[in-house]
């Protein structure tokens, strides 16, 4: 008797009131689930973004080609369905650029990009954007550049709360020759969009280098910080703190911070003494 009052109760605190095991059937099949949206989201989002670039190019690409070389005329000539082949507009589109850029190299193809930048400098507003975005384009597609190379700390927008921004280059010109400061120009991206953000112009010395990469910190930024990458650096390193405890005003980078820091050590031992 003693005995089935035992089976029952096991079997009790097994299945439970209301069903305990049919909901962990439930929970098990809701992780698998939220596994799979895990795994296929960022795959299904990259290949979805993929075709929207992809028929964006070929539809402002394509009607531009001659009809005698698309093959698209071909492929309707023989089928009755209305479809185009997928990427004739894409690769139309960088066989044109490797023809622009391999024309460049030649000296009939540099005199053609002298004419066409004459003529775009004597046009008052199209000059100015003209000029800005060659200058950007030309900083961040060259390998010598470091735009976007590093990713810093740096304490914004007050003291004691902290930000992730991109170095984008040494300042130079006047923001430089009014300031005693090594200053470097930071972009700091906004979230969940880091195409938007703030150009800002810190001094070297109250900027912290990190060793996550580029990417790593865009996928941080864009995520909200869900997405958070490892320390990568050693277990020394990672014991070494390089930002003192925020208090009030008080610095906490750079030399100044050292001392404060080194004040407050030894006040602190002193009161334990």
């Amino acid at each position: 008797m003693a005995a089935r009052k035992s089976n029952r109760a096991e079997r009790t605190d097994r299945v439970g009131l209301g069903g305990h095991k049919r909901h962990g059937i439930v929970a098990r099949l809701r992780g698998y689930f939220l596994a799979g949206l895990l795994t296929t989201a960022p795959i299904g989002l990259t290949l979805w973004l993929f075709w929207v670039l992809l028929k964006f190019i070929d539809a402002r690409v394509t009607p531009l080609i001659p009809a005698q070389y698309n093959p698209n005329t071909y492929l309707h000539a023989v089928t009755p369905v209305n479809f185009d082949i997928p990427g004739v507009g894409l690769i139309v589109l960088i066989v044109a650029l490797i023809i622009v850029g391999a024309l460049t190299r030649v000296l009939f193809g540099r005199w053609i990009v002298r004419a066409s930048e004459h003529v775009l400098n004597q046009m008052p507003v199209v000059r100015s954007v003209y000029g800005a975005t060659k200058q950007i384009v030309e900083t961040v597609l060259k390998r010598q550049s470091e735009a976007f190379r590093q990713v810093v700390l740096f304490e914004y927008p007050r003291r004691g709360t902290w930000a992730i921004g991109f170095v984008t280059g040494t300042t130079r010109g006047e923001v430089q020759n009014v300031t005693d400061d090594e200053v470097v120009n930071v972009f700091l991206p906004t979230t969940p969009n880091p195409t938007s953000g703030y150009l800002l112009f810190l001094p070297r010395r109250e900027t912290i280098p990190l060793s996550m990469s580029v990417e790593d910190g865009i996928k941080m930024i864009i995520s909200g910080g869900i997405v958070t990458p490892e320390d990568a650096r050693s277990m020394s390193e990672q014991q070494t703190k390089l930002v003192a405890s925020a208090d009030g005003d008080k610095p906490t980078i750079g030399p100044e911070a050292k001392v404060t820091a080194q004040i407050d050590s030894d006040k602190a031992s002193a009161d334990g003494d």
